[in-house]
């Protein structure tokens, strides 16, 4: 995650004029806003009361017609701490790791990295660049100020090292022969200026490859997915307006396309002296033009789904629990106010485990404590986990209703 940044000050007298984030361009409109979301969800609080007293603020999204972008206009850098006791770790899951484990044979077929320094900004817990060593021998950099030293499986060694910090490119003193940059670029407001400091750890002369990971926003637009909008996402991007961005800052994008489930966006770059750009990837905006008029409604309709989903089972008696205790739950709980309706909350990280949700106080359970306490209905806040969720359910005995977002 960058370190603070701030725009400059307007001239005395003058009156600032908001401007995208991405690309500069001034056709901004309102797309989707909430007066009090939890600053961070994927938080761990060690009381219900300090959950459900857990800081809030707003959220503000606005729409970028000229290139797509989307970004939190209300968003305050200095309410969310990845210092803190941060939980994003998804690795605990055979099917997250195993898509991950695809990604680095996929990044290893395309670069040769024997020997050289890759460098991942937003490494989280390190378990990626972990895989990368292993697979490709390289030597790796990862930056992140939530990673945890004693998490690692291998720690120390040569062939890895870590900043316990906000990305600051000033501080990497060796310049890198490849980056990586994992679910790191949407936690960032100034998006360009962020790409920019990547770029000015190697050069633009230096044959650097690249490879960004971001989510989707298109498929959040289709789906009316309020459950992926939370307040730590201040950034949005479609495949286009990822490549857009890219290219804008003189790097030439090489691959886009999405994974997992169509949920993330895989981009390959390079950084090319006197690249200015393709033009190929701007075919997508008038689409995403209209999925952004259309989102406000799509959302009502979504939530009222779920309102009457949850009301008929909390009707019948039913005992309802969401398996997921990070951002899509939180979001999930507290952007339509379901948190009354919701009797659990799962997960199967054992570090969120017997923690509380940040802004509705629910205890994180683990699955080992279901068979003593069964839900009726599960809401899967990840449809590509319910195969891997089933499993774990009929091992202990357990069949309920199980329902995706």
């Amino acid at each position: 995650m960058s370190s603070p940044l701030q725009a400059a000050a307007p001239l005395a007298g003058s009156v600032a004029v908001p401007c995208c984030p991405s690309c500069g361009g001034g056709r901004l409109s309102p797309l989707y806003s909430l007066d009090r979301i939890p600053v961070q969800s994927c938080i761990l609080l060690d009381s219900r009361e300090e959950a459900i007293k857990f800081p809030r603020s707003a959220l503000d999204l606005q729409f970028c017609a000229d290139c797509g972008f989307i970004y939190n206009a209300a968003f305050d850098e200095k309410l969310v701490d990845y210092a803190s006791t941060t939980e994003e770790s998804q690795h605990f899951s055979d099917t997250f790791n195993t898509f991950a484990r695809e990604l680095v044979a996929q990044i290893g077929a395309r670069h040769d990295l024997a020997g050289k320094l890759v460098l991942e900004v937003g490494c989280g817990k390190g378990d990626f660049l972990l895989y990368l060593i292993e697979h490709t021998g390289c030597r790796g950099l990862g930056v992140d100020p939530g990673y945890i030293p004693e998490r690692l499986l291998a720690k120390g060694g040569e062939e890895i090292a870590f900043i316990r910090d906000y990305f600051d490119s000033s501080a990497i003193a060796e310049a890198p022969d490849f980056v990586v940059c994992r679910h790191t670029l949407e936690h960032i407001g100034p998006v360009a200026t962020f790409v920019r400091d990547i770029a000015a750890t190697f050069g633009k002369d230096r044959d650097v490859g690249i490879f960004f990971e971001t989510p989707d926003m298109r498929r959040i637009l289709e789906e009316g997915a309020f459950w992926d909008i939370y307040y730590e996402h201040c950034s949005y991007f479609t495949a286009g307006a990822h490549a857009r961005l890219f290219e804008r800052e003189g790097m030439r994008v090489d691959d886009v396309h999405l994974a997992y489930d169509d949920q993330y966006i895989i981009q390959y770059a390079r950084a090319e002296q006197g690249f200015t750009g393709s033009g190929a990837f701007d075919a997508e905006l008038d689409e995403v033009r209209r999925l952004a008029a259309a989102f406000p409604d799509k959302v009502r309709a979504v939530q009222e789904k779920w309102r009457r989903f949850l009301a008929e089972r909390k009707a019948q008696g039913k005992k309802i629990a969401i398996w997921g205790g990070g951002s899509k739950g939180v979001s999930f709980l507290t952007s339509a106010d379901f948190t009354a309706q919701v009797d659990q909350v799962i997960d199967i990280n054992p570090y969120k485990q017997g923690k509380f949700v940040p802004g509705t106080g629910h205890e994180v359970l683990s699955p080992d404590q279901l068979p003593a306490d069964p839900p009726d209905a599960v809401i899967v806040m990840n449809p590509i986990y319910v195969p891997e969720i089933r499993e774990l359910l009929a091992s202990k005995g357990l069949s309920p209703e199980l329902v995706a977002v």
